[in-house]
């Protein structure tokens, strides 16, 4: 078992990362504080350098490769956050980057990714094996960087982490509990690991579209599980299979728990952002906003962070979900 990460990973990246990226606000609307009856903080990482968080960890996990292993370039996959951080660190270090992108991927994000200059190689996320997608490049000797499952992906995502617990002691508050996207675990996993250093009480609790949400079954079950074919969401950043190795044995020990949502949660989540925080949202970075409605978290006369993940959506298919929710 590879060793996991831990906050003294977590400070290393933070140090990294210095002055590289967007040390987001904490920001909060008088509206959605009375509709849910306790004080609710965002942390928008959608002002995040490439509009996600992903660039943290993916900026992280390049520090960590020696000369050599960058000379060599990186690979990766994924359906656009990580692939837009991926591409953007490569840049800054100059090295080589192939993406793996799924065929349906918003055509934004694969636009983002080779503005960045990276060579994207689409792929059918329904019937294509990714790994099997990107094994020639890493036969040839380029690095792959995952989008989750790797200690120093999670370390650099745990980061949040570490700027909202001291932005909420910075306000005089203390957090009863933090609401965070999830897919393959690594943000959820990364900020736990911070959250629980700081404060043992604070709740984490994980957030993932319906009919993705092996992360809620998987920590029922004990153990890891995958999701049933044969279904879609508009939440294309939470697609994942399954949780990862690394994840999963950080968040069975530190979530609270995890709650899927809806499309349609997800959508009227983007609304209420636009309306009450002035934020462009992508609906898999509106999931944990959408979990306040939930009724599965008690937030009366609570403090709580939400973290909204990234906003990387174009104007055509936010306008059509604005328009439908």
């Amino acid at each position: 078992m590879t060793t996991l990460p831990g906050i003294s990973d977590i400070h290393a990246a933070a140090a990294r990362l210095s002055g590289l990226i967007v040390e987001t606000p904490l920001i909060e609307s008088p509206e959605l504080n009375s509709r849910h009856g306790g004080r609710i903080l965002f942390k928008p990482e959608t002002l995040q350098r490439t509009g996600s968080f992903k660039i943290r960890g993916a900026y992280n996990k390049l520090s960590s490769l020696t000369e050599e292993e960058r000379s060599r370039g990186v690979v990766a996959f994924s359906s656009g956050n990580h692939a837009q951080g991926v591409a953007a660190s490569a840049a800054m270090f100059g090295v080589r980057a192939v993406i793996a992108m799924p065929v349906d991927a918003p055509a934004l994000k694969v636009g983002n990714v080779r503005k960045m200059g990276a060579e994207v190689v689409p792929f059918d996320r329904f019937k294509d094996d990714r790994m099997t997608v990107v094994r020639p490049y890493i036969e040839k000797g380029m690095v792959l960087v995952p989008p989750f499952d790797d200690p120093a992906i999670i370390a650099g995502q745990g980061t949040i982490g570490l700027e909202l617990m001291r932005q909420a002691k910075a306000l005089g508050v203390s957090l009863d509990a933090v609401i965070v996207p999830c897919g393959g675990g690594g943000l959820s996993s990364g900020i736990s690991v911070a959250v629980k250093d700081a404060s043992p009480a604070t709740a984490v609790w994980a957030v993932e579209p319906e009919h993705f949400d092996d992360t809620r079954r998987s920590l029922a079950k004990g153990e890891r599980v995958s999701n049933e074919p044969g279904h879609s969401s508009i939440c294309d950043a939470l697609l994942t299979a399954e949780p990862g190795l690394i994840t999963f044995e950080i968040n069975r020990k530190n979530l609270a728990g995890a709650i899927a949502v809806s499309d349609k949660a997800a959508a009227q989540a983007m609304r209420d952002a636009m309306a009450h925080l002035k934020l462009v949202v992508e609906p898999g970075g509106c999931v944990a906003l959408a979990a306040l409605s939930s009724g599965e978290i008690d937030l009366a006369g609570k403090c709580v962070a939400v973290v909204l993940s990234g906003g990387n959506v174009d104007f055509g298919t936010y306008a059509e979900i604005m328009a439908a929710a």
